[in-house]
Parts: structure tokens; sequence; C-alpha cells
């Protein structure tokens, strides 16, 4: 009996292994975050009704965020810089839902302007009366190489990205202890885990958010049904080339280059939902080959820096080349 229940486990084992790792090869997130998605909560049952606050609301991430939380039933506060492009947004939040106007407001916000946070956090709890969810989505990328960018650029993005949203969530904060509850969800990326060339000042912000956030979690233990959550997202379609910010502060992109090899941005939002709604503390979600680099830096950063060097040299190539630097890792870059 022994001998066959031996023999059923060293069956069992490779056969186990080898469905992980075939699941592995077609996973666009990281195991915890796709078992919450086919055995956790679904958003739609469990974000009816909450009242959830998303910063950098007026294109890409940002606004997919509102289009399905507003299907899922959640009333929201949509913010970034640009007012008209918020009631866009809005309009097609109306469209696409049961929603009504007072269910959505729209408050413009800049996250540079840290002394008027305050009062946009008050006003934002006064209108639903209480925020039960913050997604810190604002911010900006870069494509550029270090020696040929100031160091304005630098300031500028630890500015946005990293105290503007510092600033955001220490006047939320207040508010969800008070409560006892609440979630405070950020936009990371991958290279807020590991770098990567054309993205130094970039790449520095989303590392002090992880810093930050990793840090304030464990300051909150004595408040188990707050969430904090740092979603790290690879490469995703959206707007965030094209704003990123190059060598000169007030200098264009040239060109964002071709978008379709990354993830839809619908499918990102989709796990950051499912995520949120189960609370999952860290969300990987990309597509593959930058899935495996994430976990190749968890558990063999010696290989990893390997894997780092190969891929920031096709990167800077791609970008020399004027495509857009996360395509064509594995083949060589058409410029024609």
């Amino acid at each position: 009996m022994d001998c066959c229940l031996d023999s059923a486990l060293w069956c069992f084992i490779p056969l186990y292994l080898l469905l992980h790792f075939l699941c592995f090869i077609f996973a666009d997130a990281d195991f915890t975050l796709l078992w919450a998605g086919l055995l956790g909560h679904r958003p739609e049952n469990k974000l009816r009704g909450l009242v959830v606050w998303v910063t950098g609301a007026s294109s890409g991430i940002g606004e997919e965020l509102a289009y399905q939380l507003a299907r899922c039933g959640s009333r929201l506060i949509l913010s970034a810089r640009r007012e008209d492009e918020l009631n866009r947004v809005k309009r097609g939040c109306l469209e696409s839902s049961d929603l009504q106007d007072e269910d959505i407001r729209v408050l413009p916000l800049d996250l540079l302007e840290r002394t008027s946070h305050e009062g946009k956090t008050k006003a934002a709890i006064q209108y639903f009366g209480h925020i039960d969810v913050l997604i810190n989505n604002g911010g900006r990328s870069q494509r550029s190489l270090c020696m040929e960018t100031s160091v304005d650029v630098y300031q500028a993005l630890m500015e946005l990205n990293y105290l503007g949203t510092v600033s955001v969530t220490k006047q939320v904060l207040p508010h969800m202890t008070q409560r006892g509850s609440g979630s405070i969800v950020t936009v990371s990326s991958i290279v807020g885990l590991a770098g990567a060339p054309l993205s130094t000042g970039y790449s520095a912000s989303k590392h002090a958010l992880q810093g930050f956030f990793n840090s304030l979690r464990t300051e909150l233990t004595d408040y188990p049904n707050i969430l904090i959550s740092t979603v790290c997202p690879g490469p995703v379609q959206s707007n965030i080339v094209h704003n990123a910010f190059t060598e000169e502060l007030n200098k264009p992109m040239p060109a964002a280059g071709n978008q379709e090899h990354k993830m839809p941005t619908s499918r990102c939002v989709r796990l950051m939902l499912v995520g949120i709604t189960n609370g999952v503390k860290e969300m990987w979600i990309a597509k593959q080959p930058f899935l495996l680099f994430y976990y190749v830096w968890q558990y063999t950063p010696t290989l990893a820096w390997f894997m780092t060097n190969m891929m920031g040299r096709k990167r800077v190539q791609n970008f020399k080349a004027g495509l857009d630097a996360d395509s064509a890792y594995f083949t060589k870059p058409k410029t024609s």
C-alpha cells in the first residue's frame, strides 16, 4: 500500500509542476492574482456602491478604471488636471453603466500643487460622505538616456510621481483610519521592482513609491481592514509613452512607436480590480517575457542581472531606431 502511495505521489508531483509551468507560459499575472481571479470574489459583487477616487483618470489606465468601475456600480470621483477630458470620461461612464449624473464627481487635481490636496480631499469626502478606495494612478513616464537628461527632469518625476502621490495619500489616510477601513491602491511599475534603461528617473520614483507603501503597510497593522496595495504593470497600451518626459522638461516625445505588442489596457484594469476586490497586496501584471522577469528578480537575482543587461541593450537599440522601447526583444528592429 505504501509503495502504491509513493508511486502515485511521484507521478502527481511532476504533473503538478508541469501544469503550473504550462499555465505560467500563458499567464499574464502572478499566481496569487490569477488564483484570486479564478476562485476569489468578483469585482461586480464587491465594488458595487463603493466610493472610489481615481487620480490620473483622464486617459490610459485611469480612464479604463473609470469605465470598468462604473460598470461594477461604484460611485466615482475622477481627478486629473484636464477638466474637459474628465467630463468626457464621465460621459463615457454614464453611457456604459447604470450610474446617474450625481454618482460621478469630476474633481480637477494637480498632483504638483500639494497645498491644494487638503481642500480637494475635503471636497471629495464631503460630496459622498466618505471614500472607500483611493487609486493613485496619476503620473508620467520617461524616455531618455541618463547622460542626456537634465536634473530638472529627475526633480519633476519625483515631485509628480512620488511626492504628489504621497501627499494625496496622507490626506486620505486619516479619514480611513478614523473609519477603520478602506483601500489605498497605487499604480507602480515593473521598473519599481527592477531598473530599466531610458527610465532612470521614472524607475527611481517608482522604487520610492514601493518603499513608501511597503513601509506604510507595516505601520498599519492595527488597522487590518485597511488595504495597502501596489500594482506593478509591465508594458500596457496607454498614453503613458506619448506623455513621457524626455531629456528636457518641455521637449515632447517625437513618436511613441507601435503599442500592439503590449497588454490591452482593459485586461490590465480587470486584473487590478480583481486584486483590489480580493485584498492582494502586490500585483504583478504583464505578458511574457516580462512576467518571467518579475519571478527571476524575486528568486534568482544573479540570473536577473544577465537578463536585465540583455533586455536593456535591446531596449536602447529600439529607442535609437525610433521604435517603441519595449518592442521586438527577440528580433532585429525594422525601421522601414
